[in-house]
């Protein structure tokens, strides 16, 4: 069979546990097929354990727990919210839903997330001109955590709450806390790519119980207790479903050992491929453990002889999925008019990044295919 025709790669397909099934069969015996039931209380409880997080609500999507902590925390038209450059979209657009002005922060490459001294000249500058802001979302990028610690020490002499992006870092640590533990909340994300899924889905957490239960109620709609439909606010149809709750507790039974073969898979990418010249990878800061949600490579064209653009159609026409790093937002068209802080990194990272097949049910042969792909393509 030709690499054409073999089976395809995929960069991080769902890979389910075993008890999925069993707990989505206990969930339509009960009839709780419509949002909320017992499936969605057990995941949040479950995750508060993973977490450490006193509180969750299981939400709709990622992007709908950013929304729900930028709404509790009051961002409204006209606000500054500082958020990462080098992140996915979704991380973003929960601010300009509320009106807000996204300022964009770049990345070190320590870590490749906020860079913590443009963040404090940030801050300063909006002070300064009597704009201070509201709210500061760093995006843990690929699973490896933000210095939340010092990015506190920025925030906390001037009251500024931190959000913190933890969408791709379920199952990561930060000084052995738990992605996001630290923040006043964090939001988490289930989608169909993600270490753990629950097809789709996300999460909000936050050791201040009236914000859940506040991010309850607006998820819901924002219906008053009354027997009749009635709103005094403005709510979202935002609640995660019994259903997929039932696939994410399958998904949190095998959430650790997905950190592990994620970690393996880095490994084997980084030992085959981190010797050859032109090639290195995402470094793991040293305050933290990195779920490796997926193997980034940086590639330098010169010394390699092909760059990454290269590497990823070469890889596609062998039916394998690789994608490049995320376009900074201080990059993307739709905020060419926003300000932002630093660039050169993130643009750095975006131009010589790739993203390699990394899911979990990957063999030792599938990784052995991608490799001998990658060493083809260079000189």
């Amino acid at each position: 069979m030709s690499e054409k025709n073999s089976a395809r790669i995929y960069l991080s397909p769902p890979h389910m546990g075993g008890s999925e099934q069993e707990f989505v069969r206990q969930a339509f015996e009960s009839n709780f097929i419509a949002p909320l039931g017992p499936m969605v209380n057990g995941f949040e409880q479950e995750f508060s354990k993973l977490s450490g997080f006193a509180h969750c609500a299981a939400l709709s999507s990622g992007t709908a727990a950013l929304h729900l902590a930028l709404r509790l925390l009051g961002v409204g038209h006209g606000d500054i919210v500082i958020a990462s450059s080098l992140t996915f979209i979704g991380s973003v657009t929960p601010i300009t839903f509320l009106g807000a002005e996204p300022v964009f922060i770049d990345s070190d490459y320590k870590s490749w997330n906020m860079d913590p001294e443009l963040l404090a000249e940030a801050v300063e500058h909006y002070i300064s001109i009597g704009r201070k802001p509201k709210v500061v979302v760093p995006t843990d990028l690929y699973g490896q955590c933000a210095d939340y610690d010092r990015i506190l020490e920025i925030l906390e002499p001037h009251g500024i709450p931190l959000v913190v992006d933890a969408a791709e870092s379920v199952g990561a640590t930060y000084k052995d806390r738990h992605a996001g533990k630290g923040a006043l909340m964090a939001a988490y994300s289930f989608n169909g790519n993600k270490i753990i899924t629950t097809s789709g889905g996300g999460l909000l957490a936050s050791d201040d119980e009236k914000m859940i239960s506040r991010a309850r109620w607006l998820s819901q709609q924002a219906k008053e207790p009354l027997p009749h439909y009635e709103h005094n606010e403005i709510g979202y149809n935002y609640r995660m479903s019994n259903l997929v709750a039932a696939v994410g507790r399958g998904q949190l039974e095998v959430v650790l050992k997905r950190v592990e073969r994620k970690r393996e898979i880095f490994d084997f990418y980084a030992k085959e491929l981190g010797e050859v010249p032109g090639l290195s990878f995402m470094p793991e800061a040293d305050y933290g453990r990195c779920n490796r949600w997926l193997t980034v490579m940086l590639v330098d064209e010169e010394i390699f002889g092909a760059g990454p653009d290269k590497i990823r159609i070469t890889l596609e026409e062998s039916n394998i999925e690789s994608r490049p790093v995320w376009k900074p937002m201080h990059m993307q068209p739709v905020f060419k008019d926003n300000k932002s802080f630093g660039g050169k990194v993130g643009a750095d990272l975006f131009k010589r990044g790739i993203c390699l097949p990394s899911g979990t049910a990957m063999s030792e042969d599938d990784l052995k295919r991608v490799v001998e792909i990658i060493k083809g393509c260079g000189k």
